[in-house]
């Protein structure tokens, strides 16, 4: 039996404990906090982030990294983007060299540039053929729910990508193997920023006409800098890409979605955020993500909007009036 590591017991990593128990794992879920993990081992229930949903027996819990690291086959790492290399030089120590890690998150580091795959190989001593991301549509209620859906499992190895594929494979989740590592990243990151817009823009009362068009206009900004960095930009076009795109800007159970509605609706990036009740990676990622693209000399309109409005620097208001004015030109992507 395949042995999983998730760290931590937010909405994401528990639905994806779910997932991975029910594909027949034994699984070891990192809580910080005791009261999550007794409840989770009391219970076989989240109840902070995912309350009525019954976990499967497979799924234990503790608060020590050691022990949930013990003897694991596959570590996954679920934690805001922003807080993982400071938490790896913790667990790094006790994730062993055959182990496979993956990253669940999506998001690009601030200051460095870095995706989520090149923060874990920079702060560690990790191959990275054994680093591993899982992106696409994946909205944690509905995979907690068991509703189906797929998403993409991507690492330079593919006898890696195909391990991590066999070990999440469940009835109504299925996964597809890549080893385009950039192109799913940047996919995850780039549409938390677009549905931050696309929230926004809902709080605004923009119609569907403009939502469409910041969701394309947004997928060509990924395909851009995907370019740019080396990705292949069919990946765009996949469940890393469009797929995710489309599932984190049409739902109300998007948090980056819910963080621009609140904003377009007059709250500060602080009460936004608290009313938010969990991390919108988009209000963070946004700045880094206009960096890599400054970096490359990329063009992202919208991004560089959106930075501005986290900003203070224009309302939304003008935000739509300086997209809808830019000199017109042919599309692209």
């Amino acid at each position: 039996m395949t042995q999983v590591a998730v760290l931590s017991a937010g909405s994401w990593g528990t639905a994806f404990a779910l997932v991975l128990a029910d594909a027949g794992c034994d699984v070891v879920l990192h809580a910080r906090r005791p009261e999550i993990a007794d409840r989770i081992n009391a219970r076989g229930e989240n109840p902070d982030y995912l309350p009525g949903t019954r976990l499967p027996a497979g799924v234990k819990a503790t608060t020590e990294a050691a022990t949930a690291l013990a003897d694991a086959d596959i570590a996954m790492l679920s934690i805001p983007s922003q807080t993982l290399r400071t938490n790896l030089a913790a667990w790094a120590p006790l994730i062993e060299p055959d182990t496979l890690v993956v990253s669940l998150m999506k998001g690009i580091e601030l200051g460095t540039g870095l995706r989520m795959s090149e923060v874990i190989a920079d702060s560690t001593d990790i191959d990275p053929a054994s680093i591993a991301v899982l992106s696409g549509p994946n909205l944690a209620r509905e995979i907690a729910a068991r509703q189906p859906a797929a998403g993409v499992v991507a690492c330079t190895d593919h006898d890696a990508a195909l391990h991590l594929q066999a070990a999440c494979h469940t009835p109504y989740f299925r996964p597809y193997t890549h080893t385009d590592v950039i192109g799913c990243e940047l996919g995850g990151a780039v549409k938390n920023i677009i549905a931050l817009a696309i929230g926004l823009a809902t709080g605004l009362g923009l119609g569907d006409n403009a939502k469409a068009t910041l969701m394309t206009r947004g997928l060509a900004e990924t395909a851009r800098l995907g370019t740019a960095l080396g990705a292949d930009p069919a990946t765009v076009a996949g469940l890393a890409g469009l797929g995710d795109l489309t599932a984190t800007c049409l739902s109300p159970l998007s948090r980056n979605r819910t963080f621009g509605a609140h904003l377009a609706r007059g709250l500060t990036v602080e009460q936004a955020s608290s009313a938010t009740g969990q991390t919108a990676e988009g209000a963070k990622s946004a700045y880094s993500v206009l960096d890599l693209a400054r970096r490359h000399d990329v063009e992202m309109p919208i991004t560089e909007l959106v930075v501005a409005i986290l900003n203070g620097q224009v309302t939304t208001d003008q935000a739509v009036r300086l997209l809808m004015t830019r000199t017109p030109g042919a599309e692209r992507m």
